[in-house]
C-alpha cells in the first residue's frame, strides 16, 4: 500500500507539472497542413492545448475539435491573450505579415516552411524574435522522418568513409496542376523550389553545413503551370564534396530519395516514411511510436567492413513528428533548445535566392558573393 501511494504521488506530480506548462495554441489555417500536420499533434500532446484555429467561413474543425474556438480572422485569434503559441501555416506569401503580427502580440511562433518569400523578410523576423525574447521555430518536420534519420545514422557511423557525392531528391507524379495560385501561379514564392526545395535544402544543411557555392537549373515543365515545377541544385563544398538536390513533378517511377557515395562505399535510401500516409488515414499520433516501419527493406548499404565487402538491405525505424512538438515545448518552457531556430530558415531562403539567381544568370553563385 505504501509503495502504491508513493507511485500515485509521483504520477500526480508529473501530471501537475505537465498541466502547469500547458501551452495554449492557435492555428492560423485549418487547411491540409492544419488538419494533418498540426492540429492532431497539438491535440494529442499533453503539453499543449488546442485553443483555437482560423476558419474564415467554414466550421469543419468543430466536428473533430469541439472544444477549440473557431476564429474568423488571424487578427481575432491574436487578440486572445491566453494563447501563447501561434502556428502560421498559411500560404508563404502571408508568412511575413502574420508572423510579425504574432511576435508583436507577444506570441511564440511555429512557422511553416518555407520561412518567407524573400531573404530580407526572414532576417527581419529572426531579429524581431530575438529582440522580443520569443521562440520562432520553423516547421521542418522532415528532420523527423524515419528515412532521413536512417541516412543520418549511416553518416554518423562513418561506414561510407569520406563522403564525396550525395543526391537528395523529392519527386512526385502530378501531371495535372492543382490549381493553387500560391503554389503554382505567378505569385512571389510560388513553385516547388520554395516548397519542396525548403525540405531538401534544410536536410543538406543539417548533414553538411552551408555550401561554398551553388549552381542551379530551375524551370517549368508542365503545361498550364506558371511557377517552377523542376529544379536541380548543385552545392559545392570543401574537399570536392558535391551535393545535388532535385525535384520534379513528372516522375512516376520510384527512385532512391537519397544516394550517398563515399571512399568506402554507397548507401541508397528510399523516401519511405509513412507518417503522412497514416495521418491521411485518420490515425491519431502520440508521443510513443505510433507509425509502423516500412513493410519491406527501404535502404541498401554497399561498403567494406573489416576488409570484407558487405552488401545488405536495411529497414529504417519509424519517424515521429511528435518529437518536433515535444522539442518546441521544451524550448518554450526553458527545458531545451529551439529545434529549428529562425537562423536555419534564413539560411534556407538564402540558398533559394542563390539558386534563382544562378538559374537566371546561368553561372555559379559564391556564398560570399
Amino acid at each position: 500500500m505504501v509503495v502504491m501511494m508513493r507511485l500515485y504521488r509521483i504520477f500526480m506530480a508529473q501530471i501537475s507539472e505537465i498541466m502547469a506548462t500547458v501551452i495554449r495554441t492557435g492555428i492560423c489555417s485549418y487547411g491540409m497542413s492544419g488538419k494533418l500536420f498540426h492540429a492532431p499533434f497539438i491535440e494529442a500532446h499533453p503539453g499543449f492545448e488546442l485553443t483555437g484555429m482560423v476558419e474564415r467561413t467554414k466550421n469543419e474543425s468543430r466536428e473533430r475539435y469541439p472544444n477549440a474556438i473557431v476564429y474568423r480572422s488571424v487578427e481575432e485569434m491574436l487578440a486572445n491573450d491566453a494563447i501563447a503559441l501561434i502556428i502560421v501555416n498559411t500560404p508563404v506569401q502571408t508568412h511575413f505579415d502574420y508572423t510579425k503580427a504574432a511576435l508583436l502580440a507577444g506570441k511564440h511562433v511555429i512557422l511553416e516552411k518555407p520561412m518567407t518569400v524573400h531573404l530580407h523578410e526572414a532576417e527581419e523576423l529572426a531579429a524581431l524574435a530575438e529582440k522580443l525574447g520569443l521562440i520562432l521555430c520553423v516547421y521542418q518536420n522532415r528532420r523527423y522522418d524515419g528515412d532521413f534519420r536512417a541516412v543520418k545514422k549511416v553518416l554518423d557511423e562513418g561506414v561510407l568513409g569520406t563522403i564525396k557525392e550525395v543526391e537528395i531528391a523529392y519527386n512526385r507524379f502530378r501531371d495535372v496542376p492543382a490549381g493553387k495560385p500560391h503554389k503554382e501561379g505567378d505569385l512571389p514564392g510560388a513553385g516547388i523550389l520554395h516548397d519542396l526545395g525548403a525540405h531538401l535544402i534544410d536536410q543538406s544543411l543539417q548533414l553538411f553545413g552551408f555550401p561554398e557555392a551553388v549552381f542551379a537549373d530551375v524551370c517549368t515543365m508542365r503545361e498550364n503551370v506558371i511557377a517552377n515545377d523542376y529544379f536541380e541544385l548543385l552545392l559545392f563544398y570543401k574537399n570536392n564534396l558535391r551535393v545535388r538536390l532535385k525535384s520534379n513533378m513528372l516522375v512516376r517511377e520510384l527512385l532512391p530519395a537519397y544516394i550517398l557515395n563515399g571512399s568506402l562505399g554507397s548507401f541508397h535510401q528510399q523516401r519511405s516514411d509513412r507518417q503522412e500516409e497514416e495521418l491521411l488515414a485518420g490515425v491519431v499520433p502520440s508521443i510513443e511510436s505510433w507509425c509502423p516501419a516500412p513493410a519491406s527493406p527501404d535502404g541498401l548499404l554497399h561498403t567494406v567492413r573489416n576488409g570484407a565487402v558487405v552488401r545488405e538491405l536495411q529497414t529504417s525505424e519509424p519517424g515521429n513528428y511528435m518529437g518536433y512538438f515535444s522539442d518546441v515545448h521544451d524550448a518554450i518552457t526553458g527545458k531545451g533548445e529551439n529545434p529549428v531556430p529562425a537562423g536555419d530558415g534564413v539560411r534556407i531562403i538564402k540558398i533559394v535566392e542563390m539558386a534563382l539567381r544562378s538559374s537566371k544568370e546561368k553561372r555559379v553563385i559564391l556564398s560570399n558573393g
